[in-house]
């Protein structure tokens, strides 16, 4: 394998994914895995009131996309997501960016970049 795969994890906001899905597709992004998750943050969570006792809810829920890159770069992908979930607020989200060793496509037994090609 002579490429490099790189794998980006974006969390943000439920009400940001539809915006950042959009505008990562523009870009050449065409699988990722979606997963709706809960997560705090500096946020440090909400009060909100249950039968009249305020409560207060550390985990907010979060949307985290997963997505693993070889030929679009890893900077213009996190450059995307900055200027689509950046709003100056705490709670935008977090990028993380992490170096993958190989990827298996198991139906053909494809690795590397090759597996991350969909073919006809």
């Amino acid at each position: 394998m002579s490429q490099k795969l790189s794998k980006i994890d974006i969390i943000t906001s439920q009400s940001k994914f539809d915006d950042l899905k959009d505008a990562l597709n523009e870009i050449g992004i065409t699988g990722m895995t979606v997963s709706n998750v809960l997560g705090c943050g500096t946020q440090k969570g909400h009060k909100e009131f249950y039968r009249g006792t305020t409560v207060d809810i550390n985990l907010l829920p979060k949307v985290k996309v997963e997505i693993v890159v070889c030929d679009v770069p890893v900077e213009e992908v996190v450059k995307t997501a900055k200027k689509v979930l950046h709003t100056g607020k705490i709670g935008d989200g977090k990028i993380f960016v992490y170096n993958v060793e190989n990827v298996v496509r198991i139906s053909t037994g494809e690795e590397g970049r090759d597996a991350l090609q969909y073919k006809e």
